[in-house]
């Protein structure tokens, strides 16, 4: 197995392609490889797999996890989605900055993003289905969400009328969010 790993504009965030072996009767790929993974620098100790599926315009997020704290890895296996993840790190010198990356059923890009970081997508295609290996297991207690919409954050959704949750709808700001004592959890300690 070969990857390529894309850097972005926040160091800490990737996007990942692994290589493909397609031929008449379609394609392999080895999505996770620990040794490979590990040779490049990248998480290798994922516990949980999330699979979802959405229809159009659907737009899921911005969510993040303290304890245990949650990385994850995100995929499109179906359909086609516009995956983000903004730095909500207390004294990183990307707060509140975003990598946002369309990835397809077709492109097989993966991104990768560490604790600190608010994940979420919107679907693109009729319908799609999202994939992400985590980092922590998933505990409702220490979970929480960043408003979509954040006007100090700024992301540039490629949906006009989101469909949103009601859970969703309730998010913080990020400035909330850093008012809280839980933010404490995610302080930026420097390049690693």
């Amino acid at each position: 197995m070969e990857i390529t790993v894309q850097n972005t504009q926040i160091n800490d965030v990737k996007i990942i392609i692994p290589d493909q072996f397609k031929d008449t009767r379609g394609f392999f790929m080895e999505v996770f490889r620990k040794d490979i993974f590990k040779i490049h620098n990248l998480p290798n100790n994922f516990v949980q797999m999330n699979h979802s599926g959405s229809v159009k315009n659907v737009l899921r997020g911005l969510h993040f996890q303290w304890d245990p704290p949650m990385g994850k890895l995100m995929r499109v296996t179906r359909g086609k989605a516009y995956l983000v993840a903004v730095d909500i790190r207390k004294g990183s010198p990307t707060l509140g900055n975003y990598v946002g990356e369309i990835v397809s059923s077709e492109n097989m890009k993966q991104v990768w993003a560490p604790p600190g970081f608010a994940r979420g997508f919107c679907v693109l295609s009729e319908y799609a289905e999202i994939q992400y290996l985590c980092t922590g297991v998933y505990n409702s207690n220490y979970e929480s969400g960043i408003f979509w919409n954040d006007k100090d954050i700024g992301i540039e959704w490629p949906v006009k009328n989101p469909i949103i949750s009601p859970k969703d709808e309730q998010s913080s700001t990020l400035k909330e969010w850093l008012d809280t004592p839980e933010s404490e959890n995610f302080k930026y300690h420097g390049d690693k």
